[in-house]
Formats: structure tokens, C-alpha cells, sequence
């Protein structure tokens, strides 16, 4: 019997006064630890104790510690809730002896954190943030962790990857977790880091693998960080040009839209519209008109303004297109000058009226379910609203080749253009063709520029940006050929996008667009009648 009276008495002992449990074999001591913390002369040396730990329960009892929250109650440390309850550094509710919840007596002082340790704590503290609930946040942290090169935060990486289920928060902590282990002692260990930051192309290890080729003396881990650096180079220039040739495309799907208008317009009926750039403009403040009235009205349903916008933004630039051709341009066939002239001066009054009217510069929310897009490469994102423009271009294409060539309508307004005399022999009002033709011309530029408000600012010389570009499209492509049309629009969209990048600079978007006009220049010079020629009793005529 006091065998066992010794027994249970040494057991409560190691147990700690308040049941707390004991560490086990490597586990650490949390009620011991917690004590060291209180006392000033053992708080530095507890605060290193904890450095290495990975135990969740550590963070819970530094922010008590950093928050004024860690009281000593009873010969023991306890935090205090936000609900005025007590635990213990392990989490457990205290109890007094009526079984009541125990209470703080009053005027009672929290333990004090040095000043000097407190960027320490707040360092630990970052690290458990890999723990946390929100992914954006684990993600950050896990960056944060990477790059700070202290090999003590392996155990939170470590004890983090094991519970992780995103799959980029988890790419995220086990890159940040080779990159820590670069500056393990083992050889071995360091190689494997290398290999694995190689495997996985990590960019944002560049600096610490040129550091470690220029220290290592192992020369398996040399030879391993050169190869990893010449991998992660050729992946970085393969998704460069991935890059590029998305925003040369998305770039052709803008000038398609746009130069679709002009084909109409220019390329069937031979119309030099310098006012076309306007009609884009018209349908970019047309987007940002509807974005603010649902604002205003219906803001429940801001979402849906580009539902309303988009068809609102062809009807708009349409009647006006159609108001232009009757009251100006009917009276100008045949005299392309003048037609040049009244245009350019149309495009400077509308230009002048938006600026009076909307200000200098205004800006198109993207809808929150076109903001984002596909991560199609490590670090390179399609962004939703440009692949929405890139499939609105295909549909634009689609339903005008639709109306030209497989509708009654269409035929009308190609007969027109071949050979207007005939035509009207034959019935077809040439004046309404004219009048309807200009104008879907102009409702196509309306689309391109409420498209276009997506991805960018809306002001009032925002079709001078496009208007160049479109009538070289047109003119590279052959006059009224929608083959030609897309063709040159994707070639003039990826020549700029591609000799951006080579030329370099601040300001190698205007030395790009030069380059690619003296390149048209010189292909016309070639073959004045574009890609694709007309051909038959049109092309005749038209020379």
C-alpha cells in the first residue's frame, strides 16, 4: 500500500499541480515553458524554445503573451478569452471549486512581454499563419517562410504540408520548404532541394540557387543548382512567349471586331470612315453609361449590367451610324475626299462632346465573374475578360459571315456593292442597303469598344488607339475579304505583341506599331491588292 501511495503521488507530481498532462518523449512542455515565459530572466530562452516548435497550441499561447492575455492564476499561467473565461496554456476550460467558470480577480496584472523580444514573438507568430484558414493567406506565408532563410520554421513547413489540401497553397510551402533546406548541412539534403526547385521550374528561387552555386563546394549540389537554373530559364522563356502570343491574339480579337466594321464599311463600300474610331468610343461610354445606372438602381443586379451593355452598345453606335449615313454620307458617294474630311470633322465633334460630357478619363468595372482567369502555366494567367473578348471576336466573325453569305439580306448587299445599276433593275433599294450597311459597320465598332472597356480605360481619343491599326487590316487583308480580314487582324496582333518584347523599353508599344506599319508598307508595295485579292467582274471594276 505506500508503495503505491508513492506511486500515485509522484504521478500527480509529473502530472502538474492542475492536471495538466505530461510531455512525452519529444513533445514539448507547455506548463514549463509558459513559466519560463512569465519570468523575465528565462523569457529569451523560452522564446528560442519555441522558435522550433511546430505544436499549434504554441501560437495560442504567444499572441496571449503578445495580446496582454496571459495571466498567472493560482501558481499557474492561464489566458484569458475574449469572453472573460480562463484555460490553460493547453486550451482547457478552468473551473473554481463550485464548478463554476473561473474568474481573474480584480486589479490582477497580465505577464509582460520585453520589448526587446517582441519582433521575435511576432516572427513565430508569422509562421502559424501557414496554419490558418484563409488559402491567399497560407500561401503568403508560406512565401514569407521561404525567403527568410531561417531553417527553424521546417517543422511548422514541414507539420503545414501534411494537413494541406490546395493544391497551390500546397506547391507554395513544399517550394518554401526546398528552399530552407538549401542551407541544410547534408549535402544530401541540399541536393534534394535543388533537384526538387528544378523539377518544379520555381522562379522565385533564382537568387538563393545562384547563392548556393556560388558557395557550395559539393560538386553533385553544383552541378544539380546549374542544371536547375538552366531549366527554370528555358521554362521562364517558353512561358514568355506563351505570353506574348495570348496578348497578340487578344490583341487580334480587338482589331477583328473592330476592323469587321471597317470591312464593311471600307472594304464593301469603299467609305473612308475616319469617325469609326468614335463609333468604338461610343460603345465604351455606352458600357460605363449601364455600369453606373445599375449602380445607382439596381445594385443588387451590378453584376449584370454587361448583359444590357453589350447589345445596348451595338444598337447605340448603330443609330448613330445610321444618322450619320443619312444626313452626310449619302450625299458624299463617289468623293472620298470629301467623305474623309466630313468624317474626320464628325469624329473630332463626338470626341470633343464625350470629353465636355464624361471628363478626361473614366473607368468599366469588370463584372466579379470576369475578374481572374486560367492559370495555364506556373505564373501566367489568361485573365477571364480576355478570353471572353477572344471568343465575342469569333462570334462577331461568325454571325457577320452568316449574314453576307447565307441570308437574303446579305445577298442584297453584296449585289449592291458589285454592281449597284443591276441591282436596282432588279428591285433592291440600294439607299436602304447603304443606309443599313454603314450601319452595322458602325454597331460592330460599338462592340469592339464596350468590349474593349473590360480590359481597359474609357476616354474620348480612346478610337485613335485602334482606328490605324483597323484600316491597316483591312487593307492588308484585301479590300471586303473577311479571310483577309482575320488573317491580317492575327497578324498585326501578334507582329506587335512579339516585337514589343525585342525591342524593350518604355517606349517599345509605339516603336512596335511603327516597325509593324513599315512591314505592311512594304508588303503593299509587293502586292498592292492585300492577302487575299478580289477577283472576277469586282476586281475589275474596282481597278
Amino acid at each position: 500500500m505506500r508503495a503505491l501511495a508513492v506511486v500515485l503521488a509522484a504521478a500527480w507530481v509529473l502530472t502538474g499541480l492542475g492536471g495538466v498532462a505530461a510531455a512525452g518523449p519529444g513533445a514539448l512542455d507547455l506548463e514549463s515553458v509558459a513559466r519560463r515565459l512569465a519570468a523575465p530572466a528565462t523569457q529569451k530562452g523560452a522564446l528560442g524554445e519555441l522558435a522550433a516548435s511546430s505544436d499549434p497550441a504554441v501560437e495560442r499561447l504567444l499572441r496571449a503573451l503578445k495580446d496582454g492575455a496571459l495571466y498567472v492564476w493560482k501558481g499557474r499561467l492561464v489566458i484569458l478569452g475574449d469572453d472573460a473565461g480562463l484555460t490553460d496554456v493547453a486550451g482547457r476550460p478552468l473551473l473554481d471549486a463550485q464548478g463554476q467558470p473561473a474568474q481573474l480577480g480584480s486589479g490582477q496584472e497580465a505577464v509582460a512581454l520585453d520589448e526587446s523580444h517582441f519582433g521575435v514573438v511576432q516572427r513565430i507568430l508569422e509562421r502559424f499563419e501557414v496554419l490558418g484558414k484563409d488559402p491567399a493567406k497560407r500561401q503568403s506565408a508560406a512565401f514569407k517562410l521561404g525567403t527568410s532563410g531561417d531553417p527553424s520554421a521546417i517543422p511548422v513547413l514541414a507539420r503545414a504540408i501534411e494537413g494541406e489540401t490546395n493544391r497551390d497553397v500546397r506547391a507554395a510551402l513544399e517550394d518554401a520548404l526546398a528552399k530552407l533546406r538549401l542551407r541544410a548541412p547534408d549535402p544530401a539534403d541540399r541536393l534534394g532541394a535543388v533537384k526538387q526547385l528544378g523539377r518544379r521550374a520555381s522562379e522565385a528561387a533564382v537568387p538563393q540557387l545562384q547563392a548556393l552555386l556560388a558557395e557550395e563546394t559539393d560538386p553533385a549540389v553544383r552541378a544539380a543548382a546549374r542544371t536547375a537554373l538552366q531549366d527554370i530559364d528555358r521554362f521562364v522563356a517558353q512561358r514568355n512567349i506563351v505570353g506574348y502570343l495570348f496578348n497578340g491574339i487578344s490583341l487580334a480579337a480587338v482589331l477583328l471586331i473592330m476592323s469587321l466594321g471597317l470591312a464593311v464599311t471600307f472594304g464593301l463600300m469603299g467609305i473612308i470612315n475616319m469617325a469609326h474610331g468614335e463609333m468604338l468610343m461610343l460603345g465604351s461610354y455606352t458600357a460605363y453609361v449601364v455600369q453606373e445606372i445599375f449602380a445607382a438602381r439596381f445594385p443588387a443586379y451590378a453584376d449584370s449590367y454587361f448583359f444590357v451593355a453589350l447589345p445596348l452598345a451595338f444598337l447605340v453606335a448603330g443609330l448613330v451610324g445610321f444618322a450619320l449615313e443619312w444626313g452626310v454620307i449619302r450625299f458624299l458617294y463617289g468623293r472620298p475626299l470629301e467623305t474623309l474630311i466630313v468624317t474626320w470633322g464628325v469624329g473630332m465633334i463626338l470626341q470633343q462632346g464625350a470629353r465636355l460630357y464624361f471628363g478626361d478619363q473614366t473607368s468599366v468595372n469588370s463584372p466579379t465573374w470576369f475578374r481572374g482567369g486560367v492559370e495555364v502555366l506556373t505564373g501566367l494567367i489568361f485573365p477571364w475578360s480576355r478570353i471572353f473578348i477572344v471568343g465575342l471576336a469569333l462570334v462577331a466573325l461568325g454571325a457577320l459571315w452568316l449574314l453576307l453569305y447565307r441570308s437574303y439580306a446579305g445577298l442584297n448587299v453584296r449585289a449592291v456593292m458589285q454592281n449597284r445599276a443591276m441591282a436596282a433593275c432588279l428591285g433592291v433599294s440600294t439607299r436602304r442597303v447603304d443606309a443599313v450597311t454603314f450601319a452595322l459597320g458602325t454597331a460592330l465598332a460599338g462592340v469592339a469598344g464596350c468590349a474593349l472597356a473590360l480590359i481597359g480605360t474609357v476616354d474620348p481619343e480612346v478610337g485613335k488607339t485602334y482606328i490605324v491599326d483597323s484600316f491597316m487590316v483591312v487593307v492588308l487583308g484585301g479590300v471586303g475579304k473577311l479571310v483577309g480580314t482575320v488573317v491580317a487582324a492575327v497578324c498585326i496582333g501578334l507582329s506587335n505583341k512579339l516585337i514589343e518584347p525585342a525591342i524593350g523599353g518604355t517606349a517599345a508599344a509605339v516603336y512596335a506599331k511603327v516597325a509593324v506599319l513599315v512591314i505592311v508598307i512594304w508588303f503593299l508595295q509587293w502586292r498592292p491588292t492585300g492577302l487575299f485579292a478580289q477577283r472576277g467582274r469586282a476586281a475589275t471594276e474596282t481597278a
